[in-house]
């Protein structure tokens, strides 16, 4: 964890508070240049200025992006991609967890919007810059072991009338898992590592908001932001040698993907036409698909 930073690029989605703001700046103190990745211009920028502050490091920056908005993440990767600048991490790491059924106006549910299309269509536009820091190049995929309650299903937009926020969310993090594997398989000899991991249950600003009984029962026990980010960094800074594409990590050590007697295993045989789906969705050009 002493490992040094200096000249690598990292981009952070979600970076302005919680694990995503620990991530940003535990990034940025070992002399990384930090791209914080915010939908908040205002809450952004006072996160980059208390980052700044803090490390002493000037290469942070902000970046304004609605992540629940395919157009838009489509315009941020564009612009980003004009400086052809190489990406060394990409940490997929905001998250939404809206426990009504609330349809974006490009016609998404909220959850999948942010929780899954987002981090598809970010990854897969970015993968050229990806490939620019390769042979070290790595995405790191923030999921939940909320995952392991439900297997993958081809129902990525929740269609049944009792919407459950909090099912639909462990369905998300359960695709980010099985997509992470789908990624390893098809870019890894392209020289970019893919890893998904669970933080543990952290005191965030997220959890704070959407899970606001459990958050105050648990209230002093759960694990800090910094906590929740410490693998994260981990997985930032390992020798990618060291590390298993396309593999779940929990407290800096790989973890079972599903747990014994869950019947989730074989679901992850969907994926092929769940990443077709999200290309047809997404509207990404074939050349960027996973095929």
């Amino acid at each position: 964890m002493q490992i040094r930073m200096e000249g690598k690029n990292c981009v952070v989605t979600g970076a302005n508070s919680g694990i995503g703001y620990a991530t940003a700046e535990g990034l940025a103190s070992r002399g990384a240049t930090v791209y914080m990745v915010c939908r908040s211009k205002e809450r952004g920028e006072a996160a980059l200025s208390k980052i700044q502050s803090a490390t002493g490091n000037p290469n942070v920056h902000l970046e304004v992006c609605d992540l629940s908005s395919i157009n838009n993440v489509k315009s941020f990767v564009s612009k980003f991609s004009s400086d052809d600048k190489p990406v060394h991490v990409l940490v997929n790491n905001a998250g939404l967890l809206e426990q009504k059924r609330v349809i974006t106006p490009e016609g998404l549910e909220l959850n999948f919007a942010v929780n899954v299309a987002a981090t598809f269509t970010i990854t897969e536009l970015m993968m050229p810059l990806l490939e620019k820091a390769a042979p070290d190049a790595r995405v790191i995929t923030v999921s939940s072991g909320g995952m392991y309650t439900t297997p993958l299903t081809k129902d990525l937009q929740f269609s049944g009338s009792n919407f459950d926020g909090t099912l639909q969310y462990a369905r998300n993090k359960r695709v980010q898992v099985a997509l992470t594997e789908k990624w390893a398989e098809t870019y890894g000899k392209k020289g970019v590592g893919f890893y998904s991991m669970h933080p543990g249950w952290a005191e965030t600003p997220g959890v704070a908001k959407s899970l606001p009984d459990f958050s105050q029962r648990l209230s002093g026990k759960l694990r800090t932001s910094e906590e929740g980010a410490d693998t994260v960094i981990w997985l930032a800074l390992q020798p990618k040698e060291k590390l298993v594409p396309g593999a779940f990590y929990f407290d800096r050590a790989e973890a079972p993907k599903h747990l014994l007697f869950a019947g989730t295993a074989k679901s992850h045989a969907l994926i092929d036409s769940i990443v077709d789906e999200l290309r047809s969705l997404c509207a990404l050009p074939a050349q960027t698909a996973l095929t």
